[in-house]
């Protein structure tokens, strides 16, 4: 097989722009994690969140997410975070599980509290809220309207219009 010098040549251009490429995607998007103080949250439920996943206040990303697990006592999922060493949140703050959008990833949404009290690094995020799962939320709708069908609704006005009545008003038999 004889190789062509441009062919060579051409092949090495775009594995060198391939390069280049990965190389401004990598530095320019924010997937390394933040490092800083570690906070703790309790969640009922984590599905769809990931390691490393975003921890954001106001849409900004404040920090990311190291590690998940379960307590063996209550069953519920605690999430390790490092939290940007700027951002100080109070006691009463508020981690939500959402999504970025109706496919998007999961992250957690921080509401920050009013109170005067820090939590201090190693401290724990009291108020959580579980994502809303998309398969539950349909699964209600269907069995609301299923529920409503049928029930308390009256006959429109004409509905035994082919049934013939008698004298005294009852309905009488169909010949």
């Amino acid at each position: 097989m004889n190789r062509n010098p441009v062919e060579t040549l051409m092949g090495a251009v775009v594995l060198v722009v391939a390069a280049v490429f990965l190389f401004f995607a990598y530095t320019t998007s924010q997937v390394q994690a933040v490092s800083g103080y570690q906070l703790t949250a309790k969640f009922s439920s984590v599905d769809g969140l990931k390691d490393g996943g975003d921890v954001r206040v106001s849409g900004i990303k404040v920090g990311s997410i190291l590690s998940q697990r379960l307590d063996p006592q209550s069953f519920q999922a605690v999430v390790t975070l490092s939290m940007d060493p700027s951002i100080k949140l109070a006691t009463d703050s508020v981690a939500e599980i959402t999504s970025s959008g109706l496919l998007g990833d999961k992250y957690i949404s921080i509401e920050p509290g009013n109170e005067d009290d820090l939590i201090p690094p190693g401290g724990a995020i009291t108020h959580t809220q579980a994502a809303m799962s998309l398969e539950n939320l349909i699964g209600q709708v269907i069995y609301n309207q299923s529920q409503g069908s049928g029930q308390g609704k009256s006959p429109g006005p004409g509905a035994n219009a082919d049934q013939k009545k008698s004298d005294d008003g009852a309905p009488a038999a169909n010949p």
